[in-house]
């Protein structure tokens, strides 16, 4: 074999090789891209079931809490110093609305009613009077149908005296716990049984204070 025949096998040996190794790139390139697609598709369908899952668990969630927190409590923060000293500034209150749907309010429970001169305010107050009785404020006490009502939760009754009240047939007699720091029946009057929201049920902060409410024994 020729010298110049022997290269041209050669050139042609190396361009076959050339070719062979560039195949097998294309080959392993072409083999990477699809199991990076695959990785990619895995990824893709693992990310769309936990977003699945979680909305799933929102909706589930939401259909829950919101009829609870619509139609049955309603979180409440005091305001003020007038429930003191039972009621403090920035506690947070659980309000039971839905025993209001079935019942009427109860003498000596704490509720929550709409101010009767502004209805987007929202006051905690104690019930003192029902419905059809008298009330009268002698020197800070409180005198129901002429008979004293014994309020073992007041600490100071202040000494003030008030005109006689006689009240409705839908009318309830309200008043802070704060005899001398309160704005409530005495200033405004009685209130209707519609603007009442709801009665306190439990006190969920702070921590140390949690506590549910019984009625006073009069």
């Amino acid at each position: 074999m020729s010298d110049k025949n022997f290269e041209d096998k050669k050139l042609a040996d190396n361009i076959e090789s050339n070719e062979a190794e560039m195949m097998e790139e294309d080959f392993v390139q072409e083999q990477y891209a699809g199991e990076e697609e695959t990785a990619l598709a895995r990824n893709a369908k693992k990310l769309g079931l936990f977003i699945f899952e979680g909305v799933k668990v929102v909706l589930i969630s939401l259909a829950i809490i919101l009829p609870i927190r619509y139609f049955l409590v309603q979180p409440f923060i005091v305001q003020g110093a007038s429930m003191e000293p039972n009621f403090h500034d920035r506690e947070y209150l659980v309000i039971n609305e839905i025993e209001y749907r079935l019942g009427n309010p109860e003498r000596g429970e704490v509720i929550i009613l709409k101010d009767p001169l502004n209805p987007q305010i929202y006051f905690i107050k104690r019930v003192i009077g029902l419905p059809g009785e008298t009330v009268d404020i002698k020197k800070g006490r409180v005198f129901i149908n002429d008979q004293e009502l014994s309020e073992t939760y007041i600490e100071d009754f202040g000494l003030d005296t008030f005109d006689t009240v006689n009240l409705g047939n839908d009318e309830y007699y309200v008043m802070g716990d704060n005899r001398t720091n309160s704005f409530d029946s005495r200033r405004f009057g009685p209130v209707m049984r519609k603007s009442i929201i709801g009665r306190v049920w439990f006190r969920a902060w702070p921590w140390d204070k949690i506590s549910t409410f019984n009625l006073p024994e009069y």
